[in-house]
């Protein structure tokens, strides 16, 4: 009796992972399409084409248009800057593993709070004000005060040493080690150039003590 068991489950699983791949399979959907203004029907692109509940989602291209491999039943969320956010469910019943639409995204409108502009009473008061107000730096000004060599400096000083930098700082200590091994290293006391940066650092304050 165990013997035929055996011999009726082994031949079975072949069918049974067969009709489960058949499944997999039908449940597989090409999902494309063209996601379309309501108004102008232009093609609206990079918008964000997301299935919910996974990591899984793409961008439509130049003209709005868009392909993604679902699974029937997922609901696919479209979502774009300016727009308002669509929910779209596949669905389970159609036959077939391709489905295309076309998605309409209405535009979503933003009210913003209501602004009054008064003028100043006098001249010298606009003119006071206009000075004294602080303006923000530009993305350049911040870049340049960010690679400020005093700048660098400080923070060469005060920033740790990175698993880069601390590596190979070990290695050129070690291959300079090997290179003078059985003999006694130079000394820089006698070096010129050695000199001529412990000057240049002795002048930029790098020994300085800022406690």
């Amino acid at each position: 009796m165990k013997k035929f068991l055996l011999y009726f489950l082994f031949l079975s699983a072949p069918f049974a992972v067969h009709a489960q791949f058949d499944k997999l399979k039908d449940s597989v959907v090409q999902f494309y399409g063209i996601v379309v203004t309501g108004d102008s029907l232009k093609g609206i692109p990079a918008v964000s084409i997301v299935v919910k509940g996974r990591n899984q989602g793409t961008y439509s291209n130049d003209q709005g248009v868009f392909s993604i491999v679902v699974l029937k039943g997922d609901q696919i969320e479209f979502t774009s800057i300016g727009y308002k956010p669509v929910l779209l469910n596949i669905p389970d019943t159609f036959h077939g593993n391709q489905y295309s639409i076309i998605q309409f995204m209405v535009n979503d409108a933003q009210y913003l709070p209501a602004t009054i502009i008064k003028p100043r009473p006098t001249r010298e008061q606009f003119e006071r004000d206009f000075v004294n107000t602080p303006v923000p730096d530009d993305n350049i000004e911040i870049a340049r005060q960010n690679t400020d060599a005093a700048k660098r400096r400080i923070l060469a000083r005060t920033l740790p040493a990175s698993a880069g930098e601390a590596a190979s700082r070990y290695l050129s200590q070690q291959a300079t080690r090997y290179y003078y091994q059985g003999q006694a290293p130079p000394q820089n006391i006698f070096n010129p150039v050695a000199w001529a940066d412990f000057i240049q650092a002795w002048k930029r304050g790098d020994f300085r003590n800022n406690n």
